[in-house]
């Protein structure tokens, strides 16, 4: 009996998706509960699996935009197929060959060397003759002068040049040189055919792309920057990292840090803790954190929820499990549902400073950069302190400048005096 192998549904605003890749051969012998299949929608990576045991065949090829509970193979449940085979890595569309471009030859110009003129002649006319004769070819010893002792005036030369005075007719005709009457050498453009490669965007990348440019668009973004001093915190971490490691099983990170600093600040600003829809501003009462994830099938923002009652290992356990899962493409859709702040740290790839993107429908984000050592003035001396620069972007609609600014200087504060976020002072 053969049994149909379709595409799980996977929430109820998911209709379709891309089969990405097969995970077996058509003929293959399968195992019930085995991974077949990686389908990527616009929101999450999953896999589909066998229901019962027997022989693949299978349907529709990998690349294919498909709808949930389309049918891609079957199973005929008990049959015996071939061994099982290493996954085959999903091909990639080369881009059709382009046609060579033909050589662009421009004609050669029609600026013709400067006519030599009678002897002296050259230093009698002024630079304004001397620019008309070099762009046209005209030589200022053919006409007549109305100059003071019949010396050619930018004037004369004009009016030759329409028509309006006349030339003289025993004037010598100078050839143009060599150089002006050669033709320009053949630009070749370089054919692009075996130089590029051509893949479709994966639903989650086109997703990416869509809300990027819906953010763009449709708030008043802005940005406010500042700077902070890296020291107290990277000290703190020192004294205290081994033992915090022993005892909880996880490293103590900096993204902690920000995220306590980001929730305290946030009760202090509310403003940076609400939305807009419609006509209303929405008030959130509740720290729900989105921390920006990179994968090599583009940026995920998993929710790390009621931050305000976690402790530091807690934030830190929950960060490590979501970037480990959404690198995997493990994460699950509501996993990246209902976040009312983002903090996006571009410092770990080397990012100095940038203006972070607003994650719609949220109203702020927060960019951490490269920690760098620089010179700073302390109590009147030049001191080398490791700075980090913070970026805040915000929607300028329901957030003042005053509100943004007063948000990130509370976040400097925390982390140059961390003991505060004990205390919530």
């Amino acid at each position: 009996m053969a049994v149909e192998v379709k595409i799980p549904p996977m929430g109820e605003s998911i209709t379709g998706g891309l089969l990405a890749a097969w995970l077996v051969k058509s003929g293959d012998a399968v195992r019930k509960g085995q991974a077949l299949f990686s389908y990527e929608t616009d929101k999450v990576t999953s896999e589909g699996t066998a229901e019962v045991d027997g022989k693949i065949t299978i349907t529709v090829e990998a690349g294919t935009e498909v709808l949930v509970n389309q049918v891609v193979a079957s199973i005929e449940a008990g049959a015996a197929g071939n061994a099982p085979s290493a996954a085959p890595a999903p091909a990639t569309k080369s881009a059709p060959a382009a046609s060579p471009a033909p050589a662009v030859a421009p004609a050669p110009s029609p600026k013709a060397a400067p006519v030599a003129a009678k002897a002296g002649a050259a230093a009698e006319v002024s630079p304004a003759v001397r620019r008309i004769s070099a762009e046209t070819g005209l030589d200022p010893a053919a006409i007549e002068g109305s100059g003071k002792a019949g010396r050619v005036t930018k004037g004369d030369m004009l009016a030759a040049l329409a028509g309006q005075a006349p030339i003289r007719s025993d004037a010598p005709v100078v050839a143009p040189s060599a150089a002006a009457s050669a033709p320009a050498p053949a630009v070749v453009i370089p054919s692009r055919d075996g130089r590029t490669t051509r893949k479709r965007m994966s639903p989650l990348r086109r997703k990416i792309a869509e809300r990027l440019v819906q953010a763009k668009s449709e708030t008043a973004m802005l940005t406010t920057f500042n700077e902070v001093n890296m020291a107290p915190v990277m000290e703190l971490r020192k004294r205290h990292g081994e033992e915090f490691l022993k005892k909880y099983g996880v490293k103590l990170g900096f993204m902690s840090f920000f995220v306590k600093a980001a929730v305290q600040a946030m009760k202090e600003v509310p403003a940076i803790n609400a939305q807009l829809d419609g006509d209303d501003i929405v008030e959130n009462n509740f720290f729900d954190i989105g921390v920006a994830v990179g994968t090599d099938k583009g940026l995920m923002v998993p929710v790390v929820r009621d931050c305000d009652q976690l402790n530091f290992a807690g934030i830190e356990k929950a960060i490590g499990g979501f970037g480990k899962r959404a690198r995997d493409g493990k994460i699950q859709l509501p996993e990246l549902q209902g976040g009312v702040f983002t903090i996006s740290n571009g410092g770990i790839y080397g990012s100095m400073l940038s203006t972070p993107i607003l994650n719609h429908p949220q109203a702020a984000i927060m960019g951490l950069h490269n920690i760098v050592e620089r010179p700073v003035a302390e109590n009147g001396q030049v001191v080398i302190r490791p700075i980090m620069y913070l970026a805040l972007s915000y929607d300028h609609r329901i957030i003042d400048g005053k509100e943004a600014v007063t948000f990130l200087v509370k976040v400097r504060q925390y982390i140059e005096d961390p003991q505060r976020l004990l205390f919530g002072v």
